[in-house]
């Protein structure tokens, strides 16, 4: 049950922030936005880390791993907590949303990107571990 529900925040979170780019930073998003960051940190918190770094990850990567995932729940923690200051009239910290989502995303193309690299390069299933099972199959 958890690993389908980080799943589907996971990829929530995903979507709405692309949402929050491409249409504006509409305030039932953004605060939709804001909750699903927020369970999937509180998740992390409470439960710990869903994946290891697997077994093909070595060296300063594999010491680093739960470091960057750290990191980014950090940041998905960030990026909720301004969004939800704004929403509720306090302020972004001078930061405009549009920025914080761009620079957010940014940051989220990064962890994509090594996860892809992981999932190629070295073959340890990394996409299989964060995708719905009916997508495996492409995978």
């Amino acid at each position: 049950m958890r690993r389908q529900f980080t799943i589907g925040l996971h990829w929530a979170v995903l979507g709405l922030l692309v949402l929050l780019l491409a249409g504006g930073v509409i305030a039932e998003i953004a605060l939709l936005y804001a909750i699903c960051g927020f369970a999937m940190v509180a998740i992390a918190l409470f439960k710990g880390l869903m994946n290891g770094p697997g077994p093909k990850l070595t060296g300063t990567l594999r010491s680093a791993h739960p470091w960057l995932s750290w990191g980014m729940y950090a940041v998905l923690a960030l990026s909720s907590g301004i969004t939800l200051r704004a929403l509720m009239g306090n302020g972004s910290f001078g930061i405009p949303l549009p920025r914080l989502y761009f620079v957010t995303l940014s940051i989220v193309a990064l962890h994509a990107i090594f996860h892809l690299w992981r999932h190629t390069a070295l073959g340890d299933g990394a996409l299989r571990r964060i995708t719905p099972k009916a997508l495996h199959g492409i995978l």
